[in-house]
């Protein structure tokens, strides 16, 4: 059974072990990484016991806008509701918030497009961009 936290920063094996899983190129700078997520102005996390099984992040003003730059669940457990659960969590949070934005590629659009999200009309994402991974 799959626990939905938001009391608590994973150690950074546990995260690591997580983002490399995914093949996320943040994994190749862990300090940075911790950082952000330490800074965030929501994290959630899920445990399969004492193992982490995903992770969302959220930055947001905390009043009109939030961000979710960071939704991840380990390939092991992918298909079981562990992502929705996450993005439940971050959503019940920022409920009546003007704006929730994300940027989302490959199969995780049609995840996103089922959880109420949509593209966001003529707007085209941007970004300068130090990673590899996409």
């Amino acid at each position: 059974m799959t626990t939905v936290r938001d009391d608590v920063v994973p150690d950074v094996d546990a995260v690591l072990e997580l983002y490399r899983a995914n093949h996320w190129s943040s994994a190749e700078k862990p300090d940075q990484l911790m950082a952000a997520l330490r800074g965030s102005h929501s994290l959630v996390t899920a445990w399969d016991g004492a193992r982490l099984v995903g992770l969302g992040n959220a930055i947001s003003d905390g009043a009109l806008v939030v961000y979710y730059p960071h939704l991840l669940v380990h390939p092991d457990v992918q298909l079981r509701g562990v992502g929705a659960a996450l993005l439940d969590r971050l959503k019940a949070r920022y409920a009546g918030f003007h704006q929730h934005v994300l940027m989302a590629d490959g199969e995780a659009v049609g995840f996103y497009l089922r959880h109420g999200f949509a593209p966001a009309g003529r707007t085209q994402s941007m970004w300068i961009y130090a990673g590899n991974d996409h």
